[in-house]
């Protein structure tokens, strides 16, 4: 589709409301799916131009903004344009039609240009209801002169893009969102190419050709979009779904936040902007609002997910919203989206006829925890005043409440667990003694009289975790950490997480590693090539030994515990705890069961199993022969050694491993003391 952008600055300049509409409305429709440019064409249409640069001997820059495609051109001017009209005051379907527009063009980075602006900004703030004020230095009156400075610089694109088609024949200047993929149905495409570095826009007036593209030439193309659940319907039937759902002024201030979203994600001088321009203040005093409301309006999810896009990028911003209660006014929003009923100070009602969150809550939950978890995530370690740990109990009791709750899509209840536990793992461990003190119900999990169904629920969630193949160390990190941590400082929590994990030893005939339950697929994290992963899953089993160093080498293994063991200097074997440990241990011994104390003797240390017996290959040998047998192997690891190729290592009193060389060194220095 050839966008008629002259058309559409003759309507209005000629006050045709109805044939702008029109117009508008065929882009959108036309362009409603398009989330990403064809970075495939554009490197064939690059490597031709290279081409042609070989033969021409030309290798001016300003050739290569000459050859840019015009539907860039055409793109930055009708984003010019709609904003120049949006501020002459248009109301109803057609500033609503207008946004739309402007949401799409907001998702191609290379027209950012006019969009962030402290005018555009604060056009599109006022219009989400964000703020009252406007910035009146752009005259609101049709300015005939402005409109005939696009169509002049418009011809000028057209003219040079002539120019280019009789020199480049063979090459395809239709660049336009031609891909579409089924899954790119969000307007907060998750690309991987670089924030708009810096902005170089000139106004109102007439920009030249190359100016426009020397604004953006550093910038990559959009890449594929992650699919939103919560739009159930395409682009194209919005129009219809406002009238009947939400009024003209919700669907405008909706439309609105859209473009801040798309603005705020893909540039980083808006983020600068929004913070200069203390656009904070309004979207805290949205949320709050909206939060007292019975039914919250559509724009609230808009608002939650700016709300995070700005904390997550900005820092000074998450300060500033936990030092305006943040936590209390996010706190009171997932309690109104969960619909909650208390039956005590810090537990929930938690009924098993309850239904499924819903598909619009579930979302705005996600968003609510994705934004406290940007603004707590430094308080693990801290301690908590008295206030502040009163309200963190508050949300962690909301938090059991996420666990134990099920979504409408089973896609939904993982995805909100893994916040969840996101979030508690960020939260003060102190606080978490919410999540036990939950009175026993006939079919509870327990340990000890104490309620064991949300660390249930979590060991239940790591497993599932577990067998995720992809981005294996993001999702399984947290929940690691979160349960070390709660066995650690609860002791019931470890005696139950280890009857799940370490149950006492019987079959000693395969490694640990091997086979398919929880600890054979932990230990085999414990050798996994990302150093964090593996500390993760090793530091959960030391603890859930009471880090006693030879109850977690006959769990493990020695071949497997020897990463945790040398990082701890615990090599040399130390049967005692690290002098660091704070975990609450009981004092009850590690029983052994029969089946293991009657191979015992036979179990190979290194590997953790009952080793098939093997023939002495020195049976038969003379005295004489094992001798130069020995010397043989001494002379080959010293060559080795030399060759740097191997370094013999030793372990020093301390338990750390140091090179032989280094440990003779300070058998020497100690004798010499002596």
């Amino acid at each position: 589709m050839d966008l008629d952008l002259e058309g559409i600055i003759q309507c209005i300049k000629q006050g045709n409301e109805n044939g702008v509409h029109t117009q508008l409305q065929e882009f959108n429709k036309e362009y409603a799916q398009c989330f990403f440019f064809d970075a495939e064409e554009r490197d064939r249409r690059k490597f031709k131009k290279n081409k042609v640069r070989e033969y021409t001997d030309s290798d001016s820059d300003c050739d290569e903004y000459d050859h840019e495609d015009r539907g860039l051109i055409i793109r930055q001017n009708l984003a010019v344009v709609l904003l120049r009209f949006i501020r002459t005051g248009i109301k109803g379907r057609l500033l609503r039609v207008s946004l739309r527009t402007l949401r799409i063009l907001s998702r191609d980075k290379k027209i950012l240009g006019p969009l962030v602006t402290d005018s555009a900004l604060l056009t599109f703030a006022k219009l989400a209801g964000l703020t009252t004020c406007d910035d009146s230095s752009e005259a609101t009156d049709p300015d005939s002169e402005f409109y005939d400075n696009i169509i002049a610089s418009l011809a000028e694109a057209k003219v040079l893009h002539c120019h280019t088609d009789e020199g480049e024949g063979d090459i395809d200047q239709n660049e336009e969102c031609t891909a579409f993929d089924e899954d790119a149905k969000s307007d907060i495409s998750i690309a991987n190419s670089g924030d708009l570095d810096s902005i170089s826009w000139f106004g109102s007036h007439r920009t030249s050709i190359n100016e426009m593209h020397r604004g953006s030439v550093h910038h990559k193309v959009l890449e594929r979009g992650r699919k939103d659940r919560r739009e159930s319907k395409m682009e194209g039937g919005e129009e219809e779904e406002e009238e009947e759902g939400e009024s003209g002024e919700e669907a405008q201030r909706k439309e609105a936040m859209k473009v801040l979203c798309n603005v705020v994600y893909n540039s980083t001088w808006a983020q600068e902007r929004f913070s200069g321009l203390r656009l904070m203040c309004g979207l805290v005093e949205r949320l709050s609002s909206s939060v007292s409301c019975s039914s919250p309006s559509s724009v609230q999810f808009y608002e939650l997910r700016l709300m995070f896009l700005i904390t997550a990028l900005r820092p000074e911003l998450r300060t500033q919203l936990q030092q305006e209660g943040g936590v209390s006014i996010l706190t009171a929003a997932l309690e109104s989206c969960l619909e909650v009923q208390w039956k005590d100070q810090y537990e929930c009602e938690l009924s098993p006829a309850a239904p499924p969150i819903s598909l619009e809550a579930s979302q705005r939950v996600i968003e609510i925890l994705k934004i406290l978890f940007n603004i707590t995530y430094s308080t693990h370690k801290q301690e908590p005043s008295e206030d502040n740990a009163a309200l963190y109990r508050h949300l962690v009791a909301l938090l059991r409440l996420c666990l134990m709750r099920k979504c409408t899509l089973s896609d939904d209840t993982d995805e909100l667990q893994g916040h969840t536990v996101n979030l508690l793992s960020a939260l003060p461990l102190q606080c978490l003694d919410v999540l036990l003190k939950v009175p026993l119900q006939p079919d509870s999990k327990q340990c000890q009289g104490v309620n064991m169904d949300c660390v249930h629920t979590l060991m239940l969630f790591m497993e599932r975790r577990l067998d995720s193949g992809d981005k294996i160390k993001e999702k399984l990190t947290p929940i690691l950490n979160l349960l070390t941590e709660s066995c650690r400082a609860h002791r019931e929590t470890r005696h139950y997480i280890r009857k799940q994990i370490l149950p006492p030893l019987r079959d000693v005939s395969q490694r640990p590693e091997e086979g398919s339950t929880v600890k054979s697929r932990l230990i085999r994290l414990m050798t996994h090539l990302d150093t964090d992963l593996k500390h993760c899953a090793a530091d959960l089993i030391f603890v859930l030994c009471k880090e006693n160093v030879s109850r977690f080498v006959k769990h493990t293994g020695y071949g497997n515990a020897a990463g945790l063991l040398a990082t701890r200097g615990l090599l040399g074997g130390q049967g005692a705890r690290t002098p660091s440990s704070e975990g609450q241990y009981s004092s009850d011994s590690d029983s052994d069961t029969e089946e293991y104390l009657q191979v015992k003797d036979r179990i190979n240390p290194v590997t953790g199993r009952v080793e098939a017996e093997q023939p002495d290959p020195m049976e038969g040998m003379t005295e004489e022969e094992k001798e130069e047998e020995a010397r043989r192997l001494i002379m080959l690891f010293n060559k080795l050694s030399r060759d740097s190729i191997i370094q013999p290592m030793g372990v020093d009193s301390e338990g750390k491993l140091i090179p032989i060389s280094g440990l003779e060194e300070n058998s020497l220095n100690e004798e010499g003391k002596c």
